[in-house]
């Protein structure tokens, strides 16, 4: 692998790139050994599906010692061609999110570009910028959405940018980019990924505009397309929080709302080509108004970080494919498959001040697992057996063992609850971090 003698800092500086020919080097910048193995160190933590090439992951080390001087020639001469993404669909809520899957060689040289090009274009976007960003997360951008409702912005202008990522200008984009890299070679990289094509069902289909969703370098590329929007809203004097394409701007009234959303939606679609869904831009009340899965309470004075209720009917959907009554698993399959999703989702949530939400979902869950228990009795003998050796009096041990109710209604028969109280799932590892 080639080295380059200049460290990071100077990216800050593009003009000490230049050699005496006047070329500046940023392609052996992105070459550069240490930053190449930085790139491979990423991907591999990254994990993530193989390619159109099939290759995963555990192979890439493997296979750039070999054909690490080749492809390194190809990059500084500028005739490096990526593969096609792999089309993958993934559900979410309304509808299916598109991703491309790129191989995982165009993956570690994404990421080795991606980081570069954060050391050029991070430190010139706005404060208010939050995703995809070092150092800055979603509970930043929740704690500077609720610093400007505290001051006294009560009305919240939320734009949604319909299918932002596969609605990008390709040609405004490069253009962007040449105000800052001006070695022609990465620019050029560049816009063969962008232009790589994406394989569906064995065809390989041109891509004309967008930035697929799944490649490392789609990040950084989307922050610099929005940058141009959060200068524009910063030079109207407009309070406003972005996490990638997630805009909210505050107002005072709902008139003051509906004039920034007409002139801030022409300026998207007229300036930045893309495209704002009528549909869910909205104006409303921060107690009303979803963002990034929060809202925020009804209270004059403080308002508390609450989970918006969505969020918590998409958790209870979660919980339902989990405790599903024929998966056939034990239960302490099911648990552990909980204790890792509600780990999980805790960890992003945990943010939350308001807690009358989660409350009655640790009840909901543990009867949800009764039930499981319940069916995985299957007969009356089962049962009976079960609740008398559970402390069950016989009495009521058979009157409930025998009853023809379904198990959703006999999850809360006081009896079941005595054979399989709280403490039982507790003693299997079951804790609410909320509780």
């Amino acid at each position: 692998m080639s080295s380059l003698h200049q460290t990071y800092e100077e990216f800050i500086a593009p003009h000490r790139f230049e050699t005496p020919t006047s070329q500046l080097r940023l392609m052996e910048a992105i070459c550069e050994r240490n930053n190449i193995k930085s790139a491979i160190k990423r991907v591999i933590k990254n994990k993530g599906a193989p390619g159109v090439d099939g290759m995963t992951v555990r192979k890439i080390k493997r296979y750039l010692k070999r054909h690490w001087t080749k492809i390194e020639k190809a990059l500084l001469d500028g005739t490096y061609t990526p593969m096609p993404v792999r089309r993958k669909q993934i559900p979410k809520p309304g509808g299916v999110r598109l991703l491309g899957i790129p191989t995982v060689l165009d993956r570690v040289i994404q990421q080795a570009v991606a980081r570069i090009f954060n050391r050029i274009w991070d430190h010139t976007f706005s404060e208010h910028s939050f995703g995809f960003r070092p150092k800055r997360s979603a509970h930043d951008a929740i704690g500077k959405y609720r610093e400007f409702i505290n001051s006294g912005l009560r009305y919240v202008v939320d734009i949604d940018l319909s299918k932002f990522f596969d609605r990008v200008n390709h040609d405004r984009l490069l253009a962007r980019l040449a105000t800052r890299v001006k070695d022609k070679r990465v620019l050029k990289l560049i816009r063969s990924f962008l232009n790589s094509g994406v394989m569906i069902g064995g065809l390989e289909q041109p891509t004309e505009k967008g930035t697929p969703q799944g490649g490392p370098l789609s990040p950084i590329l989307s922050n610099i397309v929005l940058d141009e929007l959060d200068k524009e809203l910063q030079k109207r004097g407009l309070s406003f929080v972005r996490y990638a394409d997630d805009c909210v701007i505050f107002v005072r009234s709902r008139r003051a709302g509906s004039r920034v959303m007409q002139s801030v939606s022409r300026f998207i679609e007229k300036k930045l080509r893309l495209k704002v869904n009528r549909e869910k831009s909205a104006i409303g009340r921060p107690w009303e108004r979803k963002y990034l899965g929060f809202c925020l309470t009804n209270s004059r004075k403080n308002p508390k970080i609450r989970i918006h209720w969505k969020t918590i009917k998409r958790f209870k959907q979660r919980v339902r494919e989990i405790t599903a009554r024929r998966r056939g698993r034990s239960l302490f399959q099911v648990i552990d498959e909980l204790k890792q999703f509600i780990s999980g989702w805790w960890n992003y949530y945990r943010l939350t001040e308001s807690f009358n939400r989660l409350r009655p979902l640790t009840h909901w869950i543990r009867r949800r697992l009764r039930v499981v228990v319940w069916k995985q009795w299957m007969n009356r003998k089962t049962r009976v057996r079960e609740l008398l050796k559970r402390g069950v009096s016989r009495n009521y041990a058979v009157t409930t063992g025998c009853a023809r109710k379904g198990p959703w209604r006999m999850s809360k028969v006081k009896w079941v609850n005595i054979a399989l109280p709280d403490k039982h799932f507790k003693s299997l590892g079951l804790l609410f971090p909320w509780s």
